[in-house]
Order: C-alpha cells, then sequence, then structure tokens
C-alpha cells in the first residue's frame, strides 16, 4: 500500500506516477526517473503493446499491422484488412469473399510479485466496411493503479482509495493505392488518479484529454530492387498527439511518439514463412526543469533529446498454424537502460489465435525478468 499525503494532488501524482513507471516498465516507453528519462509525460499506459505476439517480436508491428491490432501499432494498417485470404485462414474455399471481422483481448496483472494490484486489460473490435471502402475498428483500453491510502497530517489513516485510467479509440483505416494505405484513430483519455475525498481543495485529481493517431503504411508490390517484389513494407505511425492533461492546477503532456518500422518477408512457400521486423521509437516530448515545450513545438525541439528505442524481431509460421517468435529490444543508458529478449509462440486454429510471449531480461535480478503475457484474438 502507499500512504498519500492530504495536503494535494501534486505530491501523490508523482508517487503514484513513479511507482507506476517502476512496475510496468517493459511498456515501450517506461522508465522510473521520469522527469529526467521518460520525459514526464502523463498517461504512460497508452504505450503498452496489446498483444503478445508483437510483443514476442521484440515489441515490433509498425510495418506488420496485418491484424486488428493494427489500431496500436499503425491504424493505416488496418486498410489492408479488407477480405479473409482463404489461402491463409482455415475458412473454407469461399474465405475470399467474407469481410475482416475481429475481435481482440488481452487481460494482464502487472508484476504481481510485487502485490500492488496493478492490471491492464485491452479490447478491440473491427470489420471491413465496403460502403466505407475501409476498416473500423473501436478499442478500450483500462489500467487499474492499485489501491492508496489517505492520511491527514498527523499521519493517521482517513480511508482508501483506487486510482485507475482508461482511453476509448476509434479507428479508420483505408487503401490510397494498391500499395499504400493510411489511417487515423481518435481518442478520448481519462486519468483517475484521486477522488474528491482525497484532496484539500474539494477537486478530484482527475485528469481528461484526447488525442489522435496519424499513421502510413506501404507495402511495395514491385520495387525492381534485388528481385523484391511484395516482401517489403515500411510503417510510419504519429501516436497520442493531443493537449496536455490537466490535474487541478498542474498539467503534463501526453506521450506523444513516432514509430517508424519496416519488416521483410525473408522466406515464403507453401509450409514457411518467415518475417524479419525493426522498429524505431522516439518520444516528442521535451521536458525541462520549468516545464514543457508545448504541440507543435515539441514536434521539433524533443528531437534535442538524446536516444531513442529499437526494437528488432523475427516471426516464423509453419503452414500458417504454429508460430515462432523472438526478438530483441535496445533502450540506451541515457534513457534508462532496459534491455531485454522476448520470446513467445502462437497457434491458429481455425477462428482462434492464441499468442504468448515471455522477456528475459539482460541485467539479472531485473523485475521484468521472466514476465509472461498471454492474447487472444477471434476471427468472426
Amino acid at each position: 500500500m502507499n500512504n498519500i499525503n492530504k495536503r494535494g494532488i501534486s505530491q501523490m501524482r508523482e508517487i503514484s506516477k513513479v511507482a507506476f513507471w517502476a512496475l510496468i516498465a517493459f511498456a515501450t516507453l517506461g522508465t522510473i526517473d521520469i522527469k529526467a528519462q521518460a520525459g514526464g509525460s502523463a498517461v504512460p499506459f497508452l504505450l503498452i503493446s496489446p498483444d503478445a505476439r508483437s510483443s514476442a517480436r521484440g515489441e515490433t508491428g509498425t510495418a506488420i499491422a496485418d491484424d486488428i491490432n493494427a489500431i496500436y501499432w499503425n491504424p493505416a494498417g488496418l486498410g489492408f484488412l479488407d477480405y479473409f485470404d482463404k489461402n491463409s485462414n482455415a475458412l473454407g474455399d469461399e474465405a475470399g469473399t467474407i469481410p475482416y471481422r475481429q475481435v481482440a483481448l488481452s487481460f494482464s496483472p502487472w508484476l504481481p510479485q510485487f502485490n500492488a494490484d496493478l492490471f491492464y486489460s485491452y479490447g478491440t473490435i473491427g470489420q471491413f466496411f465496403e460502403e466505407l471502402d475501409g476498416t473500423v475498428a473501436f478499442n478500450f483500453v483500462f489500467m487499474n493503479l492499485g489501491e492508496f491510502t489517505r492520511t491527514d497530517q498527523a499521519g493517521n489513516a482517513l480511508g482508501k482509495f483506487t486510482s485507475n485510467e482508461f482511453a476509448l479509440g476509434i479507428s479508420y483505416g483505408t487503401i490510397v493505392a494498391p500499395d499504400l494505405s493510411v489511417g487515423f484513430q481518435l481518442k478520448y483519455i481519462q486519468s483517475n488518479l484521486t477522488p474528491v475525498s482525497a484532496t484539500t481543495g474539494g477537486e478530484a485529481g482527475t485528469g481528461l484529454s484526447a488525442a489522435f493517431d496519424l499513421g502510413i503504411l506501404w507495402k511495395p508490390q514491385d520495387l525492381g530492387i534485388l528481385g523484391i517484389k511484395d516482401e517489403l513494407s515500411l510503417g510510419l505511425n504519429l501516436q497520442n498527439v493531443g493537449p496536455r492533461i490537466t490535474y487541478i492546477q498542474e498539467s503534463d503532456p501526453l506521450p506523444t511518439t513516432l514509430r517508424i518500422g519496416t519488416a521483410i518477408n525473408l522466406v515464403k512457400d507453401e509450409f514457411n514463412d518467415l518475417t524479419l521486423a525493426v522498429d524505431f521509437a522516439k518520444l516528442l516530448v521535451k521536458r525541462e526543469q520549468n516545464g514543457s515545450d508545448v504541440l507543435p513545438n515539441s514536434l521539433i525541439t524533443a528531437w534535442e533529446n538524446p536516444g531513442a528505442e529499437w526494437a528488432f524481431g523475427l516471426e516464423y509460421w509453419y503452414e500458417k498454424v504454429f508460430a515462432l517468435r523472438g526478438g530483441y529490444f535496445f533502450e540506451p543508458a541515457v534513457l534508462g537502460n532496459r534491455q531485454f529478449w522476448n520470446f513467445g509462440v502462437g497457434i491458429l486454429y481455425d477462428i482462434f489465435h492464441l499468442d504468448f510471449s515471455y522477456i528475459m531480461t539482460i541485467e539479472e535480478n531485473h523485475p521484468l525478468g521472466n514476465t509472461m503475457r498471454f492474447s487472444f484474438l477471434i476471427d468472426l
């Protein structure tokens, strides 16, 4: 449990954010020293990758984005989700005429060995609409931050309360050229750090904001270079662009992030399918001692911050039934020095996809070591 002084929301917010970042450090951005390393952005739960499949590839997915989880990695990927491919799904001979409709679910207790009552849950549903010439998807993300004890200035317990954060999103992706798609996501964000009873000013420590993501995905059909035809894809996703989130009198920027990724299909035949993916991620938040730059200035000034994240991953499918995955995530020391290997497997049975991932950290006794994740996807 955590003891939060009644004097105001500011101290509580810093304590809860530091604890939160420490416990979910394997999110795409997290570090413990939030002001110096992570730029001091709010609502970091927005940067948690939702699916075990992409996580097992070392946290890569910007240039792949080939299922409904594209809503997180790159909404432009939704544009290529039009009709099921009868050659890659066990849906019968007429599968090529069935519009895409998928549901993805994920639930994870965050580092239960710390007994912090944190958990993350995620769900999305999407479908291709011929009338819209694209795919529409909805998602919901919920992060429970645990239970806190409210005290007075003498340290006497005055009761308990829970904190949580959530986001609601709607996405759309469409093909604008035979090998090019674009997509966007609009999201509503709410951070409930304290109720009215836990503050001295009679105001709830609740922050509200809205943001958008904008993505583009290119899958060239024939480059004419080194014999490459339809094996390569390139993606870009600008995430969480929106106004600061304010708690009573203090505000923090959203975790605006630029993701750039590439993927190449190294082997593809009747039985084997091997893909290599590489992702780059840069936090576009410029924060200093006296505050942070506002948008759109921070999209430029944030490049003065040193370092960025890199991720590398492989995915191998055998007969589109069983998958083996592995990857490596690297973060320079100036950003927190998180480095770990990811491994995972996947099974496709009829309309059901089950994926598993496992983290093996480079540093011994790291809190992320031996972290396991599961996710579930259904082709409806």
